[in-house]
């Protein structure tokens, strides 16, 4: 996303020195989701989706959601991951682009939603058990008037009756290497429950 400019993992990124801190697997936060990669998409597209708000980036990685948002205008964006690491990588994220952003760490989807306006979720589906605990989560969201749109590139786990596809865009997910040829990612507006 030329907007945008991202600490990526590579040889010579940084990036590797955050991974080695202490017992840690994948830079998941180092690299960029589909889903994410849409979300933004859309913001930036769509500038009155977030101006003015105050935007939660839910489960934000290296903050791309996030960066959007702040650069298209909210208000206010805090950006949430349980990693510690994605919060350095969202702090050295959102300088290079010169915006501002509020790094919260922590795992905030068995409590209350904060008090935002929208809540951008971005490949928050790609596990059952993360999938059926975010969807809860939106679900509160929804409940406390909160406006929710999610990102993702149609995995198996997304809650498909709780969506209403909002817009596509082509493009890599987190894996897919160069094979992109004909991959879309999708941004959905998540709905209530049908009674």
């Amino acid at each position: 996303m030329a907007e945008i400019r991202l600490h990526r993992a590579g040889p010579k990124s940084g990036l590797g020195r955050l991974a080695r801190i202490g017992d840690f697997g994948s830079p998941y936060w180092a690299y960029e989701w589909g889903g994410g990669l849409a979300l933004a998409r859309h913001v930036l597209d769509h500038r009155e989706t977030v101006a003015g708000r105050k935007v939660l980036d839910l489960g934000a990685g290296s903050g791309i959601v996030g960066i959007a948002a702040a650069m298209a205008g909210a208000r206010e964006v805090v950006a949430a991951d349980i990693d510690p690491r994605a919060m350095a990588a969202i702090r050295l994220n959102a300088t290079a682009n010169g915006v501002s952003i509020v790094p919260l760490h922590g795992d905030l989807l068995d409590g209350a939603p904060p008090a935002v306006d929208l809540v951008l979720a971005g490949d928050l589906f790609y596990d059952p058990h993360l999938a059926r605990r975010a969807a809860r989560f939106l679900e509160r969201c929804l409940g406390d008037g909160i406006a929710v749109l999610v990102g993702d590139p149609g995995r198996a786990d997304l809650p498909r009756e709780r969506l209403r596809l909002i817009a596509e865009y082509p493009g890599p997910d987190f894996g897919d290497g160069d094979q992109v040829l004909g991959k879309r990612n999708a941004v959905f507006a998540f709905e209530p429950a049908s009674s």
